[in-house]
Formats: C-alpha cells, sequence, structure tokens
C-alpha cells in the first residue's frame, strides 16, 4: 500500500499551534512519501466537544495550505464499525463488563487488572466493556522517538474500550478509523505516545494492521505547560496564516529562509527541505 497518513483533531475548540504543529508535520510526511494526507474529525466525546469547532478547524486548515486529499471522516457517524469491532471482541471473550468505579479502584492505584472486578454487577446501572489486558511488554520502534516498550498489564490494565455512557472510547474508535483509512503512518503528538501500545493490542485482538508510528514533540507555553485547547490557547489566525506558518515550520527544525509572501510556495519550499529523520527528537519544546 502507498504511503497514506492522517490528521485527526477533536473538535475542542479552534485551531491552536500545537495542533497546527501536528498538522503540517503530518503533511510533510505524507507528501514527502508522495503518498496521501486525509482528515478526520474525532468527535466521539459529545460531553467535551464546543460547537463549531470541527467546522472551525476543517475550514481553518486551507488557509495554511493543508489541503486533504478526501473529504473529512467523522467518528460521529462510524458507530456501526465501532459495533462491528466490540462485537468481535465480544465473541473472541476478550471484552467484559464492569462496574467498578475510580473509587473502587483507587487501591491498585486506579487500575484494573486480570479481568478481576472489585465492584459486584448491578442489573440496575450500565457497565463499562473492558479489554483484557495479559501479562506482555509491547514493544515497537517510533519513527522520531526510537524504540519503545510497555508492559501493558502494568501500565495500562484492562482498559475501558467502551464507556458507561454508551459512547466508544478513543483507543478502540482509532484503532477502528486507522484500519478503514488505510493509513500507514501515524504522525500526531508525543502526548498521545503513551496510548499507542493499547492500539496495538487492540490491532493484535482484532487482526488489524499496525501501521508505522512517529510521534512529534509537545509545544509548550513560556511557562512549560502544554499548548492545549483545554488551556485555552490562543488560537491560530487564518486571515493571516504566514506568521503562524514560519513558526510551526520553525518548532519542527525545518527550513524556513524562503522570504515568500505565498503559503503554497513556502509549503513546497520547505517539502524540498524536509527530512523526517530531522525533525526534531525531543518529547516537548517551546513554542
Amino acid at each position: 500500500m502507498s504511503y497514506r497518513g492522517r490528521f485527526a483533531p477533536s473538535p475542542t475548540g479552534r485551531l491552536h499551534f500545537g495542533s497546527l504543529v501536528a498538522a503540517v508535520g503530518s503533511w510533510l510526511c505524507a507528501r514527502h512519501a508522495g503518498g496521501q494526507w486525509l482528515l478526520r474529525v474525532e468527535d466521539i466525546d459529545p460531553p467535551r466537544e464546543v460547537p463549531g469547532s470541527a467546522q472551525s478547524i476543517l475550514a481553518a486548515l486551507p488557509a495554511f495550505g493543508l489541503l486533504a486529499d478526501r473529504p473529512a471522516m467523522y467518528q460521529s457517524e462510524r458507530s456501526a464499525a465501532y459495533d462491528v469491532a466490540f462485537e468481535r471482541l465480544r465473541a473472541a471473550d476478550l471484552v467484559f463488563p464492569c462496574w467498578c468505579s475510580r473509587s473502587d479502584l483507587a487501591a491498585s492505584g486506579g487500575m484494573h487488572r486480570d479481568g478481576y472486578c472489585v465492584a459486584a454487577s448491578d442489573p440496575l446501572r450500565p457497565p463499562a466493556w473492558r479489554i483484557r489486558v495479559p501479562d506482555i511488554e509491547i514493544v515497537f520502534t517510533d519513527g522520531l522517538q526510537g524504540e519503545q516498550r510497555q508492559h501493558l498489564r502494568e501500565a495500562a490494565g484492562d482498559f475501558v474500550i467502551k464507556r458507561v455512557e454508551g459512547f466508544y472510547a478513543y483507543q478502540l474508535a482509532c484503532v477502528v478509523d486507522d484500519a478503514d483509512q488505510g493509513i500507514t503512518e501515524v504522525v500526531r503528538g508525543h502526548d498521545l505516545l503513551d496510548s499507542t501500545a493499547r492500539q496495538i493490542w487492540l490491532q493484535r485482538c482484532l487482526g488489524l494492521t499496525t501501521p508505522a508510528y512517529l510521534h512529534l514533540p509537545l509545544a509548550l507555553d513560556d511557562e512549560g505547560r502544554k499548548l492545549s485547547k483545554s488551556d485555552g490557547a490562543l488560537p491560530v489566525d487564518p486571515m493571516n496564516p504566514l506568521p503562524a506558518l514560519r513558526r510551526a515550520l520553525a518548532f519542527l527544525d525545518v527550513d524556513t529562509s524562503n522570504i515568500s509572501h505565498d503559503v503554497d510556495t513556502l509549503l513546497q519550499d520547505a517539502l524540498r527541505h524536509f527530512d523526517p529523520s530531522a525533525l526534531p527528537h525531543c518529547s516537548e519544546r517551546h513554542a
């Protein structure tokens, strides 16, 4: 399969600098490989969504020269696909219902292990559904951060794949969507590196191909805090895209010496100089 990458924002606010870095990084990797760049709106958590956010983010990306090769996928429209994956896991006895609360699991550090529930089943309220996690070490090589090892039972335990509210968890939805979109490399922020082992385990349970992974450094503010929509980071301005685009390229150590005042020309020049192996290998850096 030819290269296919993606940018998958959550609609919890307008496009900010940290998300722009992830979008630019994934776009550069896809175009450098001569592949496709796709979009996915991860609107699977309605309580966290900001009305109009998805439309705002998708409308802003073209101003920065970031044009997708296909229409965006919306997770809110993907319940049937997640149902199929869930039923496959249930048929294989890989998932189980759980009524344990956070306080129930506090004595074990918040971890649920070995399929053992502290709380009794309660037919009067819906359960969460967890996937069974064996005593296994997941090993993979990140395209930027190098070899990664995670002892899944100790680090994640039996993690939730369907929440009490009935929403599917990010881990399951992400795995199913990456497979259905044919993603060959996931380029995203370092904050999601810890999720990768869980996603690889789900891929194995579902018989799905594991893509390559590359985790970019996180953008920090002047006080060393992660730039994110939840922290109130100022959005980038699609009406004046060049300053933020230059900053994003500089953050990724991509040559920004071109003085063009045209976004497309700047991106094409950056692409000519782009080398994925020259991306900054740190986990975080100041914006």
